[in-house]
């Protein structure tokens, strides 16, 4: 821990911890054999969190409420929670390993993993109860600058954050050498591993797999779901309208009724632009 001030002060982290850095990298399907991006982060501790949240919020999928003037955005998971695995991924990593704290992007999940198993005299189910500084000159210092807690409440307030933003828990991995925080993405489905039943969940990618359904016909809600592969309306299908036609690329069949039993969907000459251009790129 003699690097604990240099970690939160160095220009280049590397200098002073060569596997210090954070890799970043973002996969076309659910598993490493396409990259789309990659980016490295090897500033201070600090500085690194908030470029890795960066570049985490700029790759999952945000929605776009429009309230008057005023547009909020929503990640589709909750900002808190992917800071607090990243905060925690860096100030309990075992830094005599040689491997770097790793954040990747899939189709399905995000992945927060960090070199290192859990500290001595800990157990999983002490995992949100129980706090044991691997680095406790770094931890302290980090709690001194407010991005971490001393109760060992980081995994339990992981888990709040996600229920009360109403998406799935993530899963926690251990092993020997590495701890892994997954969080799945909304309308994949991690649990039952069959990803390939649901379309991409890239923002332009769901979006577009709605045009085309609407492209061939007008269709309702429940249509759409069906057609998307769907038992039922899912939430994320429901937003992903919500956008379409605040947007204007879609309409309502009948438009003076928006919640009729009868309402249905059908693309705008905009939405059938989108739909080409998006058709003809690489």
């Amino acid at each position: 821990m003699v690097h604990a001030g240099a970690w939160l002060l160095a220009k280049d982290i590397r200098k002073f911890t060569i596997s210090a850095d954070v890799a970043c990298a973002l996969f076309l399907g659910t598993d490493k054999e396409r990259i789309l991006d990659r980016r490295g982060f090897d500033s201070d501790i600090y500085t690194m969190i908030d470029d890795v949240m960066v570049y985490l919020l700029s790759k999952i999928n945000v929605e776009y409420i429009i309230k008057h003037v005023k547009r909020d955005e929503r990640p589709e998971l909750p900002e808190e929670a992917l800071r607090e695995a990243v905060v925690n991924a860096l100030a309990h990593r075992d830094y005599r390993s040689t491997a770097n704290v790793q954040v990747y992007i899939f189709k399905d999940r995000v992945e927060i993993v960090s070199p290192g198993g859990l500290p001595a005299g800990m157990t999983e189910a002490d995992l949100g109860f129980k706090s044991i500084p691997r680095n406790p000159l770094l931890f302290g210092m980090l709690h001194r600058m407010e991005a971490v807690e001393h109760i060992g409440s980081g995994i339990r307030r992981i888990r709040n954050l996600c229920l009360d933003y109403g998406v799935a828990e993530p899963q926690i991995d251990v092993s020997e050498h590495w701890f892994t925080v997954t969080f799945p993405r909304p309308g994949s489905r991690v649990e039952n591993q069959q990803p390939e039943s649901q379309p991409e969940s890239r923002p332009e990618s769901l979006d577009i797999f709605v045009l085309r359904l609407l492209d061939k016909s007008t269709l309702s809600k429940s249509d759409i779901s069906k057609g998307l592969g769907q038992k039922s309306v899912s939430g994320q299908l429901n937003k992903v309208i919500r956008r379409l036609l605040l947007d204007g690329y879609i309409e309502y069949t009948i438009p003076g009724k928006p919640v009729s039993s009868l309402q249905q969907y059908r693309i705008t000459t905009n939405g059938k632009r989108l739909l080409a251009d998006s058709e003809i790129k690489p």
